[in-house]
């Protein structure tokens, strides 16, 4: 029989796709038996928000060096927490079923972003969020809000009128908390977002394991957005949207990135066989309509931030 060992951050949210991952895993290989470990990482104890944070792989890191070292067959991994430049030891082995990319608003009876008040307080630290809601709604206030996904629902109402989730979060918590889709028109969630990265050793069995759960379609889409993030160059202190779907065959990518105060948006689009390709050609797009300056122009920003 085989055994895994599966390496997850320690939240409630990771250990649930973890156990989801575990569970799929010994669906799809009968016999197979596997546990998780879990790895408390930089992320996990730095409580700034996250854009102050001039790090590369906070919350996955240390998950890695538990495979890495051998404690642990495989990493799960919230996609859009992965570095773009995963270790030469190591391999995104599967990427399995994705869900719901979009961002949610969550209030106290459900309302919807355009029936706030104004003045309401809406918590988010994530910087592409924050720029989209001022864009869209400019006379409500946003403010950083770190802490778990139940941490961030339980101060609303109250201390925030609402907060900015992923809907992926709420889902696979099985929360069920009153809230409203934000339009992916105007509210292009970040790359990677509502899918999950299976991370192991190249060529070792977890790896050949894990392609029993692997669906083609996330993956293709990951690939698009994961090479999109690469040639852009983004992340928590660059922020941008960025979501690519797949069907067909085909794989189509739209984009956008924003100033810092929100006045510029750049968008583009691309669509094709090559995922990698259509990644590549929507952030070429997007650089020759000046997303450089923009990204120089939030280097800035967070300089003055954090001086």
């Amino acid at each position: 029989m085989a055994s895994y060992v599966a390496a997850t951050r320690g939240s409630r949210l990771a250990l649930a796709q973890a156990h989801a991952v575990i569970s799929d895993l010994k669906d799809a290989v009968p016999g197979t038996a596997c546990r998780e470990l879990v790895v408390r990482t930089g992320g996990d104890a730095d409580r700034r928000p996250l854009f102050l944070m001039d790090r590369r792989g906070i919350f996955s890191k240390e998950v890695d060096g538990a495979v890495l070292d051998g404690r642990a067959d495989f990493a799960v991994h919230s996609m859009k927490d992965l570095p773009t430049d995963v270790h030469p030891g190591l391999c995104i082995a599967c990427v399995p079923r994705r869900e719901d990319a979009c961002d949610v608003l969550v209030t106290g009876d459900g309302s919807d972003l355009g029936s706030l008040r104004e003045g309401a307080v809406v918590g988010t630290s994530s910087l592409r969020r924050a720029v989209q809601i001022s864009r869209a709604r400019p006379d409500v206030v946003v403010r950083p809000v770190r802490g778990n996904v139940e941490t961030r629902i339980s101060r609303v109402p109250g201390e925030y009128d609402a907060v900015v989730l992923a809907a992926a979060g709420i889902r696979r918590l099985g929360l069920e908390v009153p809230h409203s889709r934000l339009p992916e028109a105007g509210f292009v969630p970040s790359p990677g977002q509502g899918a999950l990265a299976l991370v192991s050793r190249k060529g070792s069995p977890a790896s050949a394991a894990l392609a029993a759960i692997e669906d083609r379609g996330a993956r293709r889409e990951a690939e698009a957005e994961r090479a999109f993030s690469a040639a852009i160059g983004s992340g928590c202190r660059f922020p941008v949207g960025a979501r690519a779907t797949s069907s067909g065959g085909r794989i189509s990518i739209r984009a956008e990135a924003f100033s810092a105060d929100g006045s510029e948006r750049v968008s583009a689009s691309a669509s094709g066989d090559d995922p990698a390709a259509a990644g590549r050609a929507a952030a070429g797009e997007m650089l020759g309509r000046g997303a450089a300056r923009l990204a120089l122009n939030w280097r800035q920003k967070l300089e003055e931030w954090n001086a």
